[in-house]
């Protein structure tokens, strides 16, 4: 009687001891998948911030705008839409749209458009001469010869929007009307597509091919090629 008694309690006990390891095991498969369920949780966040961070830069590169590198101006919203046609064999005519406020004139030569480059200063400046491949800092109008429009311009803002640029990176007509100028001055250029963008026109669709560009253009700073 005494043995079996003692059996009963070993089995008693063992029984115990196999239940506590039993719920010790389901306890740590619990706390593992709770942890795991967490650092899916965080990667999950991670990648989608990683996703819409993407996301966000394939939008902003959508939708930003890419003007070529031979050209100085970017244009204005409402003048020419869609593409225009090509301006071969048209005159030039007066301008045909108000002034932004604070541009100068642009004294375009009605007629025939020119075939060389025209270039002829308003006021002569009294600083240091422009040289060649000079980074320029410059206010400017720009009207399409056979249209009259105004394609672009800094004026009309207050104050007026001065860009900087590099003269070795915009067309021919301003590479070659800006070099001699004097800091300070301003100068009228008539530019025939040859030194402009000949049979592509406008990069961003403000006039068509084979047209010619007027500019009035007063150089603010100049800085010599590195």
């Amino acid at each position: 009687m005494a043995d079996a008694k003692r059996d009963r309690q070993r089995a008693a006990r063992q029984a115990k001891i196999e239940a506590e390891l039993a719920a010790r095991k389901r306890a740590a498969r619990q706390r593992q998948a709770i942890i795991g369920g967490a650092i899916f949780a965080v990667l999950a966040a991670v990648v989608l911030i990683v996703n819409r961070g993407d996301d966000k830069k394939a939008v902003e590169t959508s939708t930003s705008t890419t003007i070529a590198p031979s050209t100085a101006t970017t244009a204005p919203p409402g003048t020419l839409p869609g593409t225009p046609e090509s301006a071969a064999g048209k005159p030039c005519v007066a301008r045909s749209q108000p002034l932004p406020e604070g541009a100068p004139e642009v004294d375009v030569e009605v007629g025939p458009p020119p075939t060389a480059l025209v270039s002829k200063d308003i006021t002569v400046g009294t600083g240091p001469p422009v040289p060649t491949g000079a980074t320029v800092t410059v206010n400017y109008i720009g009207v399409s010869c056979s249209t009259g429009v105004i394609f672009d311009s800094s004026y009309g803002h207050n104050p007026p929007a001065p860009a900087t640029f590099s003269l070795n990176g915009v067309i021919p007509g301003w590479q070659q009307g800006i070099p001699g100028m004097n800091v300070g001055g301003t100068r009228l250029l008539g530019i025939p597509p040859a030194l402009a963008y000949g049979d592509t026109g406008s990069p961003n669709g403000t006039f068509g091919p084979q047209e010619t560009l007027w500019f009035v253009i007063e150089v603010l700073d100049a800085k010599p090629p590195a």
